[in-house]
């Protein structure tokens, strides 16, 4: 399922980054131990979130308003968006949040970093601990794909049913952030992966809020907006942060159900003996006449299809619309659409083309007439349809796609298309060699 992503990778994601935001001299290496205070200030979110609720609320909001929402003087708040230390009190982070329109999640991370951070995270106990143990056979018991993270968002435990749809959990060192913003593989199992990444960053920097002072969250967070160009520019521009107490919905795509688009509901818990890690149990959202298993995958279910197929319904955060012509304006006026590859995907679907987001607008015809819709990595509709380099009239839709999942510059899509070149004639290579293995091999069984 790998494949090349829009300007991923440190080579395509430009300079990388000191603590200070600086660039780094070439071939230092990006990844080592940060301050997480260092990668995101208070100052820069309070200069966001005072521009974000400026237009909420359609007036400028000042530093003398927050001032004096807060009881000090101007020159005061003027130093805390400037990066002068300083600790608020619980009253100036209350005063702060009601001017700015502040949510739960925002009004925590204000609190958390005025008081520097939370209790230092301790390290996740090791498996045969008593405390494991117990969450371990809580995980066994759900029959539904369930995890657990620590602080640093590693995977420290899961079930069966999370090693049959999800088996890079089994990797050494699998961290869910890592897998999920910077591999390919996550592009295409994500239907929604634009709007998944914000939510995940939005994660990050609740992480980065809430242990200021950890180096493996600092190094992690540093290795994921060096690798991904895009990614950084999304960190720079948005100040969201969420703790992800509520649940998140997904539509993804898994090899253990045949690539089927299934609909998904994440629960978070905290363990009340592991205060430091997070429980994450995935429900499957079915249809009210189908008995499948949420743990069991299509592949190896007997049932027929239609029953394992997951509710058509729209869903929370699940975009529908009532004509095909209203997808096309997801796209932009620069859309481009794509008819044949469409055609291909299968009966009331409808692919077009967005140059402005290099994305795909994927759209769907529901029962009742409307239509899905998602927006989808390129990547997510190649690896669908490997058939239609080989269909008449598909080329230039494939190749438009296939452009896409290269970095913009010339300079740069060149150097990766020499990488992706010598990859590919590797791969020739082993497969005509064991073409002529299995042809000697024929000939020395016949008589």
């Amino acid at each position: 399922m790998g494949g090349g992503t829009a300007e991923s990778g440190p080579k395509q994601g430009g300079e990388n980054l000191l603590p200070d935001g600086r660039a780094t001299p070439s071939g230092r290496d990006s990844t080592r131990p940060l301050a997480p205070a260092k990668l995101m200030g208070l100052a820069s979110l309070l200069r966001a979130w005072r521009a974000v609720a400026s237009e909420r609320l359609g007036r400028q909001i000042t530093q003398q308003d927050v001032a004096g929402a807060c009881e000090r003087s101007v020159r005061w708040y003027r130093d805390l968006e400037t990066g002068v230390a300083t600790r608020l009190t619980r009253q100036q982070c209350e005063a702060i949040g009601k001017l700015f329109l502040l949510g739960r999640d925002e009004l925590q991370a204000l609190l958390l970093y005025s008081m520097g951070g939370a209790v230092a995270a301790s390290p996740a106990p090791a498996s045969d601990t008593p405390t494991r143990r117990a969450v371990q056979v809580l995980l066994d018991q759900q029959s539904s794909p369930a995890w657990l993270l620590d602080s640093k968002w590693n995977i420290v435990g899961y079930n069966d049913p999370m090693k049959t749809w999800c088996p890079w959990v089994m990797e050494p060192g699998a961290n869910l952030m890592r897998w999920s913003l910077l591999s390919d593989d996550a592009k295409t199992v994500f239907v929604d992966w634009n709007k998944h990444a914000l939510e995940w960053l939005a994660m990050l920097r609740f992480s980065v809020l809430q242990h200021p002072q950890d180096a493996e969250v600092g190094a992690l967070v540093a290795e994921i907006l060096n690798g991904d160009a895009h990614l950084r520019q999304l960190w720079e521009e948005r100040c969201d942060v969420t703790e992800a107490r509520e649940a998140f919905y997904y539509r993804v795509s898994l090899p253990a159900h045949d690539f089927e688009i299934v609909e998904l509901e994440s629960q978070t818990l905290f363990p009340a003996a592991l205060p430091d890690c997070r429980m994450v149990i995935l429900n499957w959202l079915q249809g009210e006449n189908s008995a499948t298993d949420a743990g069991q995958p299509c592949g190896g279910n007997t049932e027929s299809s239609e029953q394992l197929r997951p509710s058509n319904g729209p869903t929370s955060g699940q975009v529908s619309v009532a004509t095909a012509a209203d997808t096309v304006a997801f796209a932009g006026e620069d859309a481009t659409a794509l008819p044949i590859l469409s055609e291909l995907m299968g009966h009331g679907c409808r692919l077009t083309y967005s140059p402005s987001t290099r994305t795909v607008i994927w759209a769907t015809r529901q029962p009742d007439d409307r239509w899905d819709i998602a927006e989808v990595n390129p990547h997510s509709v190649l690896v669908r349809l490997p058939q239609a380099i080989h269909v008449k009239g598909a080329f230039d839709e494939y190749k438009l796609l296939t452009r896409a999942l290269l970095p913009i510059d010339s300079g740069d899509a060149l150097e990766r298309l020499k990488e992706m070149t010598t990859q590919l004639q590797g791969r020739l290579a082993v497969l005509e060699k064991i073409q002529r293995d299995e042809y000697e091999s024929r000939e020395r069984q016949l008589p």
